[in-house]
């Protein structure tokens, strides 16, 4: 896609601070950092989304991801990581260039949470969304 700036980075229109790369996927640091050592991982292959991404080109973010993340954990030492792909603006996607985000938490980093947030239903409005939602 012409005006995607992560399908400029690949094409090497733009630098990165590249960490890994095979034929369909590559991972780079974020510019915009949550945390030391915040990274990407992306699909060569221009998806919007999870909707759109082939299922070959999701199992390979994956294990991308699953490598960099024992990176970071071995090279870093975080306290824990956070894994997160946002689907939508709403959600927090600001790239429309299907995505996995890795981030590594330190003590001071500073983490939103759906602590507070979640809520509950009664049994019978859970009963209907799983028949809405079940797949076998």
């Amino acid at each position: 896609m012409d005006d995607c700036i992560f399908c400029k980075i690949i094409k090497g229109e733009i630098p990165c601070y590249k960490l890994y790369e095979n034929d369909s996927v590559i991972a780079w640091l974020d510019i915009q950092p949550l945390s030391k050592g915040h990274l990407l991982v992306v699909p060569k292959a221009h998806y919007q989304d999870i909707h759109e991404a082939s299922e070959e080109t999701l199992c390979e973010v994956m294990k991308v991801a699953r490598i960099m993340a024992n990176k970071v954990k071995t090279e870093l030492h975080p306290e824990a990581i956070l894994i997160n792909q946002n689907n939508g603006e709403k959600a927090g996607q600001t790239i429309m260039h299907y995505h996995m985000h890795i981030k590594p938490i330190y003590e001071d980093t500073h983490c939103n949470t759906e602590e507070g947030h979640r809520t509950g239903f009664p049994d019978e409005e859970m009963k209907k969304i799983e028949e809405i939602l079940k797949v076998n």
